[in-house]
């Protein structure tokens, strides 16, 4: 990509935020920017929709945003998802089945409702949603898979994470995605075929854009898909050594705003 891009997509955790969960004046500048010259923003992240005000309540504009690792096309401007790609109960039921029989104390949770309810088992910690009414505990194990979900998460205790995605990839080959986005033991399980790749490419449909003339910046695995089908993968210092592997370019960490100090660097800011 020897030309300015048609447009940047950029992952929210460990990427365009810092450790705080702050976004720095200088990176808010530089993507209004960016956006101001024409070329469209999009965060692409594994962030369930009603996570993203924690991120527009600091931008001067929301932009559109693909969310739970490529499941949700959200438009901010009308609070719309434009497109979903859920699993079905009987899909999320034999995840579920598989997952409890070959990793004994897994324990699970979805995002229903285009990704804006959680539904967990007792034993799942909640973190940052605590007495949230959009958050409930289920009654029995079968409600986890009552309704459609854009994503399945699954934990177990303190295994590895690259340890722990590694082992459900292998017993759910074949029935659906499976990633990691933190060093935690937690999996984000979402449809076969959906990933952050799959989900910014239909948004750039929509916009006339090919992959050759998109800009990505990410940090973790759930990143690959996206960063493998990018014309630019841009990788921060910050990275797992996965992404760090596979990527074009590198810019600093998320702490040293590293999306806009790459992003000055492209545009000549």
């Amino acid at each position: 990509m020897n030309t300015l891009p048609r447009l940047v997509a950029t992952d929210i955790d460990g990427t365009l935020v810092r450790g705080d969960r702050t976004i720095s004046p200088r990176t808010i500048a530089t993507l209004e920017r960016v956006t101001g010259s024409g070329v469209p923003v999009v965060l692409v992240t594994g962030r369930p929709i009603r996570w993203l005000n924690q991120v527009y309540e600091q931008l001067s504009a929301p932009i559109p945003a693909v969310c739970a690792n490529g499941a949700v096309i959200y438009d901010p401007d009308t609070d719309t998802p434009v497109h979903t790609a859920p699993m079905a109960p009987d899909v999320l039921s034999r995840i579920a089945e598989k997952l409890r029989a070959e990793i004994p104390g897994v324990v699970l949770a979805v995002e229903i409702e285009d990704s804006r309810h959680m539904r967990h088992e007792a034993e799942w910690p909640v973190r940052y949603d605590t007495g949230m009414p959009t958050i409930r505990v289920v009654g029995s194990p079968e409600e986890i898979t009552a309704a459609p979900a854009v994503k399945m998460l699954a934990r177990s205790g303190s295994r590895d994470a690259d340890e722990f995605a590694a082992l459900v990839n292998g017993a759910l080959r074949g029935l659906a995605e499976a990633t990691h986005s933190s060093y935690s033991g937690l999996v984000e399980i979402s449809a076969v075929g959906v990933t952050k790749a799959a989900g910014l490419e239909w948004f750039c449909r929509q916009h006339g854009v090919v992959a050759a003339d998109v800009l990505a910046f990410g940090d973790m695995p759930n990143d690959l898909p996206m960063l493998t089908w990018a014309g630019r993968p841009v990788a921060m210092a910050n990275a797992h050594p996965a992404v760090l592997e596979i990527a074009a370019d590198t810019t600093l960490s998320n702490d040293e705003d590293g999306v806009a100090a790459y992003l000055e660097k492209v545009f000549g800011f």
